[in-house]
């Protein structure tokens, strides 16, 4: 049985409709709070939502080696249910195998592959990229679209190259461009596509993206994931125009600023450190996060309880192949 086969009918706590990008919270000396970390990791267990870790969001180029892969050992030996995604990105193609390589030995569940910062190449170039990182990983792949960070899009004749590696299961598409996803749609069939934009769930459940990778399920995370499920039902009252206001106040500057912010405002990280060059001076203090995140949790108390998740998964779906079935994380110590 090949990766794509063995991804297949799982439960739906090992395909989750969101996946949290999560914030790497940091001391005010700039070392990694490992407390505060623990407690966002269980959070997003408690809501069932996959964990993305050292994406952007996560700031992970900013992290040295030796930091990425003690967050990924720390987190990976909690007691948690749900699936861990480790970020693949930089442009030195023999540092990432490396990465990869190591993370191969750890109870993860999947891989985010973004294409290299910075150089720009061409279909070629991204399909050579990607294929040699697919080859290094042992685990299901998520490719990354986000040209407003990497200066370059994914092309379409490149993901047609990959889309039938064993290990190339999905696609988070973070352009902001809905023909762009419709192509991905049209043209590679085989892979599964996730929204990367949290303000665009609701349009994107049309075009049958699985679910979001999201960055405003750090600070809601209950709350993000009943928004993608209505989104995925097709449920659309009520999600504008509160949800744009939210998005829109998390991403008023680059995240995770703002982000960053609110969590240590609401005491859930013991500060709003940043790595630079990202800066909490670029926040204004009359920001509206207060304000918005009380908005958010009357919205999350008005919704009745439901079972939209059960009913959006659909008999033919995939579901991501987790470790957890051979590696316990209950086994393991935290």
């Amino acid at each position: 049985m090949n990766q794509k086969e063995s991804i297949k009918y799982n439960s739906l706590t090992d395909q989750p409709l969101v996946w949290t990008a999560l914030i790497t919270p940091l001391f005010a000396d700039g070392a990694i709070d490992y407390a505060s970390l623990k407690h966002l990791a269980l959070q997003q267990n408690q809501a069932k939502n996959g964990i993305l870790l050292l994406g952007s969001t996560g700031e992970g180029i900013a992290l040295s080696a030796k930091e990425r892969l003690t967050i990924v050992e720390y987190v990976s030996a909690m007691l948690l249910d749900v699936p861990l995604m480790v970020a693949v990105g930089g442009y030195n193609l023999n540092e990432q195998c490396a990465w990869i390589e190591q993370c191969n030995q750890l109870p993860i569940s999947a891989y985010l592959l973004t294409s290299p910062i910075y150089a720009k190449p061409g279909p070629k170039g991204q399909a050579a990229w990607f294929n040699t990182l697919l080859d290094s990983a042992e685990l299901p792949c998520m490719l990354y679209n986000v040209p407003s960070r990497t200066g370059g899009e994914i092309a379409l004749s490149a993901l047609q190259q990959v889309q039938n590696h064993e290990n190339c299961w999905a696609l988070k598409e973070a352009s902001g461009d809905l023909n762009k996803l419709l192509a991905y749609r049209q043209h590679c069939p085989n892979v599964e596509l996730y929204s990367g934009e949290d303000a665009m769930m609701p349009y994107l459940a049309a075009a049958d993206v699985k679910g979001l990778v999201s960055v405003c399920a750090n600070v809601w995370p209950e709350a993000t994931r009943r928004y993608v499920e209505l989104a995925l039902a097709k449920n659309h009252a009520g999600l504008f125009p509160l949800w744009h206001q939210a998005i829109s106040a998390l991403f008023q500057v680059t995240s995770p600023i703002a982000v960053k912010a609110l969590l240590a405002e609401l005491n859930v990280i013991s500060s709003a450190t940043l790595r630079l060059p990202l800066c909490q001076d670029e926040l204004a203090e009359d920001n509206g996060l207060q304000a918005i995140n009380q908005r958010i949790q009357q919205w999350l108390l008005s919704q009745p309880i439901n079972t939209v998740s059960q009913m959006h998964r659909s008999d033919s779906g995939t579901a991501l192949h987790s470790p957890l079935a051979e590696t316990n994380l209950r086994d393991l110590t935290s």
